[in-house]
């Protein structure tokens, strides 16, 4: 993941097929573990262009990630530092955080206070 971390920083875009390389090396051995989401993260925050499907993309795996290892206090943590770190989300990440609320089976009472903090619902 890290190779095409480079490549795909290098290049300064991500584009269809690199889209299904990550995917592969994302899911590989199931849902992502933290550790390439975190790298998935970091491709985010650094390309030149983000193009509508990696976005799609990076929020659905974010989405798979947090649901397969639950929505802890650790995690809305995490969540609150890597991705929403700017403060004020936008309305893609709101999207997101409605979806994850949505979808998650259990969640922190920390989840439910930052969806309230960020979505005032």
């Amino acid at each position: 993941m890290q190779t095409l971390k480079q490549d795909i920083l290098h290049n300064g875009r991500v584009e269809g097929n690199e889209i299904e390389m990550i995917r592969q090396e994302l899911y590989a051995d199931g849902p992502p573990d933290r550790k390439n989401i975190d790298i998935l993260i970091e491709m985010h925050k650094n390309v030149e262009r983000v193009t509508p499907a990696f976005e799609q993309f990076f929020y659905q795996a974010l989405k798979d990630h947090l649901l397969a290892h639950g929505v802890s206090a650790a995690a809305t943590a995490w969540l609150r530092n890597s991705v929403l770190a700017s403060g004020r989300p936008d309305e893609r990440q709101k999207k997101f955080l409605r979806e994850l609320r949505g979808e998650a089976k259990q969640a922190s009472p920390e989840f439910q206070a930052l969806c309230k903090e960020y979505l005032g619902s």
